[in-house]
């Protein structure tokens, strides 16, 4: 669970002042969600195109399901994916947490709903279980969250195909997070042109040792990797600054199933 500081916060800022523009962020939707990540092969760099039986029978379950809850009233989109790979980037604050478990899930469900009550009730029902129960009964892990949408840069598109991103950030203070994401996050968008990005808080009440998730989306993995790899910037403005305000992220880029 998250360490959460006093809320007499000082943002700490390090590394190039002035380079990267500032976020434009839009309102958050009212909008309230459902992740399920389950965890089969936890496959080491560029291997995930490797899958076993157990999760491709978890996917073909997860596919049919998601083609039932989309004609559900009140809930507005579903989407299933899998890993492609775990880029760099967790930065060095990590290691000064050793009991926060680092986020392996290799097959993740995305479930909006038209309000935050909405998730929350479906949460808590039989059929939901009853769907947890078949897709995770041979995983090594699986973990459901409701939250609800605390920044916004854009919508993420899922009609089509793309690099997902699911970055589970674990933070000693939550304002200091979400204040650090947006000052870093102008960065993603001048760098690699990411336009999209949609930040999952955890509701209270239940496993917040992801204090919050952002999932976005590229067209490609250039888009996005060279520049996590090659560019000076991405460890001496993004890195730096996480690991000053005590912030680790674990990202992991998905496509759809």
């Amino acid at each position: 669970m998250n360490k959460q500081a006093p809320d007499d916060f000082t943002l700490k800022i390090v590394g190039p002042t002035g380079v990267f523009p500032r976020v434009k962020l839009i309102d958050p939707v009212m909008s309230g969600y459902l992740y399920f990540g389950l965890e089969f092969d936890n496959r080491p760099l560029f291997t995930s195109f490797l899958e076993s039986g157990k999760k491709k029978r978890a996917l073909k379950i997860l596919k049919k399901t998601a083609l039932h809850l989309r004609t559900l009233p009140d809930i507005i989109d579903v989407a299933v994916f899998k890993t492609l790979i775990t880029p760099p980037g967790r930065g060095e604050f990590i290691k000064q947490r050793p009991g926060v478990e680092i986020a392996s899930f290799d097959v993740v469900m995305l479930v909006e709903f038209a309000t935050p009550k909405a998730a929350r009730a479906f949460k808590s029902s039989k059929e939901w279980q009853d769907i947890v129960a078949s897709a995770s009964k041979e995983a090594k892990k699986q973990v459901t969250i409701s939250a609800t949408n605390a920044r916004r840069m854009g919508p993420v598109d899922h009609s089509r195909k793309g690099v997902f991103l699911f970055n589970y950030f674990y933070a000693d203070n939550l304002e200091q997070l979400l204040g650090i994401w947006e000052y870093t996050a102008g960065w993603f968008s001048d760098q690699t042109g990411l336009d999209n990005s949609t930040l999952l808080l955890p509701d209270e009440g239940q496993d917040r040792t992801y204090t919050i998730i952002n999932h976005c989306r590229w067209d490609s993995l250039g888009d996005i990797v060279p520049s996590l790899i090659f560019k000076k910037s991405f460890h001496t403005f993004v890195e730096a600054n996480f690991v000053a305000n005590n912030v680790a992220p674990i990202p992991i880029l998905y496509k759809l199933a």
